[in-house]
């Protein structure tokens, strides 16, 4: 019998196949995962047109991976702080597209 807290649908399979991936993650030096952070935010800062725009979409796609898995458990201020940032790295990422950074 289900209950209200196990995933269905596309969750469930979400979350099966990033359980290989978050475990490796998890099992890596801490400064590593940071590291590649900060590795991405300085190519998306510095670097121009589609070469910074690739380290910022990267960094985002990470952010929105962590963020969809860990959703269920946010409170609204925790969603809407990893919206927000999503938000700006997706801005800065279109204006290095379009030439505004």
């Amino acid at each position: 019998m289900r209950t209200g807290s196990e995933p269905s649908g596309m969750r469930a399979t979400i979350e099966r196949l990033s359980a290989t991936p978050v475990v490796f993650l998890h099992r890596l030096p801490r400064w590593v995962l940071l590291a590649a952070v900060f590795a991405l935010l300085a190519v998306g800062m510095v670097g121009t047109g589609w070469v910074g725009a690739a380290g910022l979409l990267a960094l985002l796609a990470l952010l929105a991976w962590f963020a969809y898995l860990n959703w269920p458990a946010l409170d609204a201020s925790g969603r809407a702080l990893r919206i927000a940032a999503m938000a700006v790295l997706a801005a800065f990422a279109a204006g290095h597209l379009f030439g505004r950074f």
